[in-house]
Formats: structure tokens, C-alpha cells, sequence
């Protein structure tokens, strides 16, 4: 199986929406499209307050993000995603394609054994555009 996992953005709506709707960034809506293309399984977002989120379910806005927590808190935070993660995955077989900043991977890939991390090293602008040049329209 195949799991696409894309850091949610600071970036959102205004009111409750759909994972795939709230999360309002360019990156964000890159990410997507760039998941989307990769014929994955699953996507999810990882959220810095929710864990694991189905591109589906119904979110309130919220100002939260691993980028300002403690590392304890990263490492609680890590902790429920894998317990989310392993629910509907074999994260010792399965392929973890990381959409995500190495703080929202950081504690995670220490215990997965397939993944990849297309846009690791990468600023944002850098980001931007290998996503741009690599979603097949």
C-alpha cells in the first residue's frame, strides 16, 4: 500500500470544512495535486492539532503547529499519528511518501521502513516549483 502524508498549512478558511477544503496555502493545494498524482492508496493530512486527518473529515479552523511546540509535545504529537497510522497501515511494509517539513517527520520516520521524502532539503520557493513541474496537468 502506498500513503501520501501532507503537513497541514497555517493558511485556512474561515469556517468548518473538509481537510482537503480547510488548508488554504499554495504549497498546501501543490502538495495535493502532487499527491493526487502519484496514485497513492491513502492521503492524509498530518495536523499539528488533530494527528492523522482523512481528506474528508470535517475540521474547525484552528491556529496550531508543530513548528512552535516543544520537542516533548512534537514527540506526544508523533506518538498518536503512528498509533493513527498503524490502524490502517503496515508501517513496517507499506510506502510513506512524507509532503512534510522535517519537523512533522522528524520522530515519525525513526519508525517507518519505507519512505521517501521527495522534497527533503528543499526551501519553499524550491518546493514550489518541483511540485509545479512535476503535477502532471
Amino acid at each position: 500500500m502506498k500513503i501520501v502524508l501532507i503537513a497541514c498549512a497555517s493558511k485556512k478558511l474561515g469556517e468548518k470544512a473538509k481537510a482537503r477544503n480547510i488548508y488554504t496555502s499554495t504549497l498546501f493545494k501543490l502538495n495535493l495535486k502532487y499527491a493526487q498524482s502519484l496514485n497513492p492508496d491513502k492521503i492524509f493530512v498530518i495536523s499539528a492539532k488533530h494527528g492523522m486527518l482523512d481528506l474528508n473529515e470535517e475540521i474547525e479552523p484552528y491556529n496550531e503547529t508543530l513548528n512552535k511546540m516543544k520537542i516533548e509535545n512534537r514527540k506526544l504529537w508523533a506518538e498518536k499519528v503512528l498509533e493513527q497510522l498503524k490502524k490502517i497501515s503496515d508501517i513496517e511494509k507499506d510506502e510513506i511518501i512524507f509532503l512534510a517539513g522535517k519537523k512533522y517527520r522528524e520522530f515519525l520516520i525513526p519508525h517507518i521502513k519505507n519512505y521517501k521524502v521527495p522534497l527533503m532539503g528543499l526551501g519553499i520557493g524550491k518546493q514550489l516549483k518541483f511540485l509545479k513541474e512535476n503535477i502532471p496537468f
